[in-house]
Order: structure tokens, then C-alpha cells, then sequence
């Protein structure tokens, strides 16, 4: 997931922590975690765009690593430098 941010988006800071065990038990949790993540991204990309237009970013960045046995939830704080 790093590298993927970090080549899509080239962040000036970021910070990704799996809180899987947060939500054992619950809807896309699976043993092993790394299932519900939180994303904080500051990006020189952001710059000028939305909330809505920022968060779209980051999913699409990710978008792959979505789906069955991947990614269940994402939380996402995505800003511009300086904010």
C-alpha cells in the first residue's frame, strides 16, 4: 500500500495503520488483519481539489487492492501541504 501511495500521489508525509483488530468480528474482518486501514496523506496533489475529489484519489490509487480478500474499509485524511 505504501508504494502505491507514494507512486501515485508522491506524499510530502504519510501514515498508514492497520486497525483490523478493531473490528474483529465485524462485516470484512478477516484472521490476519489488514482488512480496515487509516490513511493520512499530505500530498502537493491535493492542492485545490475537494474533500469529495481527494478521497476519490486515494481510492483510485487503491482501487486494486479492494475487493474479496482484500481491503474492506478505508479511512482517509487527505490534505494539501500547509493545511
Amino acid at each position: 500500500m505504501v508504494e502505491i501511495v507514494t507512486r501515485e500521489l508522491r506524499p510530502l508525509e504519510l501514515t498508514i495503520e492497520d486497525e483490523s483488530h478493531l473490528h474483529a468480528g465485524h462485516a470484512g474482518w478477516r484472521e490476519g488483519g489488514e482488512t480496515h486501514f487509516r490513511i493520512d496523506v499530505v500530498s502537493e496533489a491535493f492542492a485545490g481539489k475537494s474533500r469529495v475529489e481527494r478521497h476519490r484519489m486515494v481510492n483510485a490509487a487503491l482501487a486494486d487492492a479492494f475487493g474479496p480478500n482484500g481491503l474492506h474499509a478505508l479511512a482517509i485524511r487527505a490534505r494539501a501541504p500547509g493545511e
